[in-house]
């Protein structure tokens, strides 16, 4: 791919808690810039100026919110202009194997608007077989896509999870990818998207670029 379709499968994100609407507004000015997608905390959603897909988060970062919540963030973020849904998953459900529950969440979530919804797994926190499970209930409920992490535990995207995932939804690798060689190797393994706080340098770095 050339450097415009590469850019254009990252996530240029800011989602920590110290983060304001100048760190939004500069980060959707960025992704403009460069031809990324930006990912911004809801509360700033409906305050910036964008002219490219901004994605937004669900029930983050531990997604233990009530589903009737994670529902009405995903309405108010629609409403406030989001492109896309970052759904954290209930993890602590899914862990009791209440596979049922997590499925049934994350499609009142998809029911709720007409955005893509990718569903966090947060999969530093699971083994392979919880990983599996995640991914057969975020296909069951529709989800666009499954998303590694959050960044907010012990861990991120890894290569391996990456493959493992791709074997049921597109995957979108977030969580320690912080440059254009990581997110290579990412995409190679089967990644669409990226998501990175450090979008510009990866982009910067792809090959035959200044």
């Amino acid at each position: 791919m050339d450097r415009e379709e590469f850019a254009a499968r990252i996530d240029h994100t800011v989602l920590g808690p110290e983060t304001t609407l100048a760190d939004a507004q500069r980060v959707v000015r960025e992704a403009e810039e460069w031809g990324m997608n930006a990912c911004i905390p809801p509360c700033y959603v409906a305050e910036v100026n964008a002219d490219v897909t901004v994605a937004t988060v669900v029930g983050f970062p531990h997604g233990q919110q009530a589903e009737s919540a994670k529902r009405d963030e995903a309405e108010t973020a629609w409403r406030d202009g989001a492109d896309e849904l970052d759904v954290v998953i209930n993890v602590g459900r899914l862990r009791a194997g209440d596979d049922g529950a997590v499925r049934d969440e994350i499609a009142e979530v998809v029911a709720a608007t007409p955005l893509p919804v990718k569903a966090i797994l947060e999969t530093a926190l699971l083994t392979d077989d919880e990983k599996r499970r995640a991914c057969e209930a975020a296909r069951d409920a529709d989800a666009a896509m499954v998303k590694t992490s959050t960044g907010f535990a012990d861990g991120g995207a890894t290569v391996g999870d990456v493959e493992l995932m791709s074997e049921y939804l597109p995957v979108k690798a977030s969580g320690g990818v912080g440059s254009y060689e990581e997110a290579a190797a990412m995409i190679e393994a089967g990644a669409s998207r990226i998501g990175a706080s450090s979008g510009v340098e990866i982009v910067e770095g792809y090959p035959g670029e200044e």
